[in-house]
């Protein structure tokens, strides 16, 4: 199987909308609840060029399987040198190393960007995302105990860290 990473492009919205919205509707991996709109995704797209910021998308035999960004972590100036990513991958192709591609990517960027640090924000309740971040060296950094809510439930958040090794840069 033929697999192309690259930058996503306005034509990969309705698969990236596909994905989320799958997300959105049967899982804690966004705490939203109601399905986005493809006006909503293609802002969020022309957000994500405006401030530079990478989408990354990969492809397998034509098809986009799961896609990667960043942005910064919080909107204030002492911020900028965090990034919170994102990444989602296809409910069908779950397990196919598709997400460390995307997660390695992410790091290099971040790091040739010359950021400081990757957060992410993980449902406490999804222990394979919290074992994907910490083979890549993320540590937990903060648990949020039922700040959100869905499927009828009370959600955790953790917050976990990767702080790069080159600290020159700033």
């Amino acid at each position: 199987m033929t697999s192309i990473i690259r930058q996503a492009i306005e034509q990969d919205i309705t698969a990236i909308l596909e994905i989320v919205n799958d997300e959105i509707m049967h899982s804690t991996a966004l705490y939203d609840y109601e399905e986005r709109s493809y006006e909503f995704q293609l802002n969020w797209f022309h957000q994500k060029r405006l401030e530079k910021m990478p989408i990354l998308v990969v492809e397998q035999n034509g098809k986009l399987v799961g896609f990667g960004t960043y942005g910064i972590f919080r909107p204030k100036a002492a911020y900028q040198f965090s990034v919170e990513h994102s990444i989602y991958i296809h409910h069908e192709h779950r397990g196919e190393g598709i997400g460390k591609t995307l997660l390695s990517e992410l790091i290099s960027l971040a790091k040739e960007e010359g950021y400081h640090t990757m957060i992410a924000g993980v449902d406490a309740a999804n222990e394979g995302s919290i074992r994907f971040h910490e083979r890549f060296g993320f540590l937990e950094v903060g648990h949020i105990k039922e700040v959100g809510y869905k499927f009828d439930s009370w959600l955790d958040l953790k917050f976990m860290q990767l702080v790069f090794e080159d600290k020159d840069k700033v």
